[in-house]
């Protein structure tokens, strides 16, 4: 029997985010722009794993850069069997209509109790008409 190595197991966990413009919650006059972002986390491997902590960095259209660490993601460690998903929604609040951000999830392996790191790649936040 063979067990997948961190990080082998790590290819085998995929994240898919969506971004979304909340052009109701955001005040453009008052540099307020509010972005909501869909995560969905795929394991694909044929191990559990538990998503321990969260890493963000996001960086602004104005070159200004934030990093949020934190224990899991919504108040929640989720476990993530074989084959399933888990899906959240958070948000992130930005001084302009741009940004970008990236970063990592702390997970576990939870049939070796080792544990490894998933990168998220960058993604776009833009509001309505943002070309860059």
């Amino acid at each position: 029997m063979t067990l997948t190595t961190p990080e082998a197991l790590d290819h085998a966990i995929r994240v898919d985010v969506a971004p979304d413009f909340r052009v109701e919650e955001s005040a453009p006059d008052e540099q307020r722009f509010v972005f909501s972002y869909t995560v969905t986390v795929h394991n694909t491997s044929r191990h559990s794993v538990q998503l321990l902590a969260r890493y963000w960095r996001i960086t602004q259209g104005s070159g200004k850069v934030q990093e949020v660490r934190g224990k899991g993601v919504v108040g929640q460690q989720p476990m993530i069997g074989p084959g399933q998903t888990f899906r959240y929604t958070s948000r992130a609040i930005l001084d302009g209509p741009v940004g970008v951000m990236e970063g990592a999830y702390t997970c576990v392996d939870t049939a070796s109790q080792r544990p490894f790191e998933v990168a998220v790649a960058p993604f776009r936040l833009a509001g309505p008409n943002q070309v860059h």
